[in-house]
């Protein structure tokens, strides 16, 4: 798909007769094929709801370091915008990703339209670097998100585990920021999620 940033690829994973979509995103430097987000996969299929996972023009291109976050959320919102008109048109549309695809759901979740947002290993604060001051928390971008919203987050993340909220529900798993550990806790965590948020 082409957008502002350059061409898109998305990969989807429809069921038949369901009640919303999930589109994902992927991590700064990995892919579509994360454990983490195959096992979201399977969770939001449990719970009735095609998926769509989204790799960012940089990845498509072949490059491994992030796109500025500006091009990253402008080439999200260009994809959601065609899946919703033509894939996905007319269903309930959950966006969300692992780590940095987690932050562009969240600081564009008006813009999609979103009903809610379903983040995995939200990278909070990155670790202090020896000698560095310590790096300003990302918990702006979770707060401003005005539906609700899902956080999966290693017991163990190095950058840290974001507080619950009036609209945000925490979970716990086994494990640290790749959430490799208890890949079936995630599942469970986004099917039971996704169930609870398409009742209301």
């Amino acid at each position: 798909m082409e957008t502002p940033a350059g061409p898109a690829r998305v990969h989807l994973q429809p069921i038949d007769g369901p009640r919303a979509a999930l589109v994902l995103g992927h991590g700064a430097g990995g892919g579509v094929t994360a454990r983490d987000l195959v096992a979201a996969t399977a969770g939001a299929h449990a719970a009735g709801v095609s998926v769509a996972l989204v790799e960012q023009p940089y990845r498509v291109a072949g490059r491994r370091s992030p796109a500025p976050a500006q091009q990253l959320d402008a080439a999200w919102v260009a994809v959601l915008a065609r899946l919703g008109q033509r894939e996905l048109v007319e269903l309930p549309i959950v966006v969300g990703g692992r780590s940095s695809g987690a932050r562009v759901a969240c600081r564009t979740a008006g813009a999609t339209g979103a009903v809610g947002v379903a983040c995995l290993a939200f990278p909070l604060q990155p670790p202090r670097r020896a000698g560095a001051a310590p790096a300003a928390s990302r918990l702006a971008e979770l707060d401003a998100v005005a539906v609700p919203v899902l956080v999966v987050q290693g017991s163990n993340d190095r950058f840290g585990i974001p507080p619950a909220g009036e609209r945000r529900t925490v979970i716990e798993v086994r494990g640290d920021h790749s959430l490799r550990s208890d890949l079936s806790a995630v599942t469970e965590a986004v099917q039971s999620w996704l169930a609870g948020l398409l009742k209301r």
